[in-house]
């Protein structure tokens, strides 16, 4: 099997962060591994030991240990189990599943047996919006709630609209500038605010030293999707050029039989949550 990692040095540069992102945790945490038919995969349970067991997956080519500091405000009241997406950066193993079909759902899906609960209530952005997605389809009995935030699998933009970032990121493939890095992150960020520094060295170690996955989990079908009845929190961004919210949550709103949603106006792929909005989220996940 072909490595995801160009070099084994450029693998333990990346770890070598995601193992200090994960120290800045102001809570316990441990490592749990768990087998699955597509490989072993690496967890983070941290958290509220009582609380109700969440479990949270991060975006493309980044790392749990990141989106852990980024989801800070769900420690407090909720038992959480970050996973190491298969086959991206990080301790999973490097096995490489297909965006276009069901696997990623088969693999959460396992992953939650392995855990042991019947049912568990999932959270994630981007790339894991676009895993949770499929695991709606693929296993729609197991899950309890679901909030899919800036989610890729529901109404993906056409590649055509991030021609904006070919150009910045071949530039930034010749010359090794960061300048170019960040104008590439530009039209995800909107502003330059948006691109704080753990989420630019994620990004960079991840473009640097990861064949990164380029294609996001593609939409999943409404016949599948109509078979999940957990009740759902859909939150996209206005002006996200990946998933467009307006298109985003109108397609949710069809094809989820339980579907609230939320437009996060005026913002990127890239963007901070108010508290208000923070508090949105965990209010929604604790309810029975």
């Amino acid at each position: 099997m072909k490595s995801i990692y160009r070099s084994e040095s450029g693998k333990k540069r990346i770890l070598e962060l995601y193992d200090w992102q994960l120290s800045r945790l102001k809570v316990p945490y441990k490592d749990i591994y768990i087998a699955t038919s597509f490989g072993r995969t690496h967890l983070i349970e941290t958290g509220a030991p009582d609380g109700r067991p969440l479990l949270v997956f991060h975006g493309g080519n980044a790392t749990t240990a990141y989106n852990l500091l980024a989801c800070d405000f769900l420690l407090k009241d909720f038992h959480i189990y970050a996973v190491d997406a298969i086959g991206h950066p990080g301790k999973s193993a490097e096995t490489s599943l297909s965006a276009f079909g069901y696997d990623y759902g088969k693999w959460a899906g396992e992953v939650i047996r392995g855990l042991g609960y019947d049912k568990m209530s999932l959270f994630g952005g981007s790339f894991g919006g676009g895993i949770i997605a499929k695991t709606m389809c693929e296993v729609p009995d197991r899950i309890g709630r679901v909030v899919l935030y800036i989610p890729a699998g529901i109404r993906n933009a056409f590649q055509i609209r991030n021609a904006l970032m070919m150009y910045p990121m071949v530039m930034y493939r010749l010359t090794g500038k960061d300048e170019w890095l960040r104008k590439t992150m530009l039209p995800m960020a909107v502003t330059e605010d948006n691109i704080t520094e753990d989420i630019f060295q994620t990004a960079k170690l991840s473009i640097d030293h990861v064949r990164v996955k380029t294609i996001m989990p593609t939409n999943a079908a409404a016949s599948k999707m109509r078979r999940c009845k957990a009740p759902t929190l859909v939150m996209a961004a206005e002006k996200d050029c990946l998933f467009p919210g307006p298109g985003l949550l109108k397609r949710a709103e069809k094809i989820i039989p339980d579907c609230k949603t939320y437009l996060l106006r005026g913002r990127g792929h890239m963007h901070f949550l108010t508290d208000e909005e923070k508090d949105m989220i965990a209010e929604f996940l604790k309810e029975t």
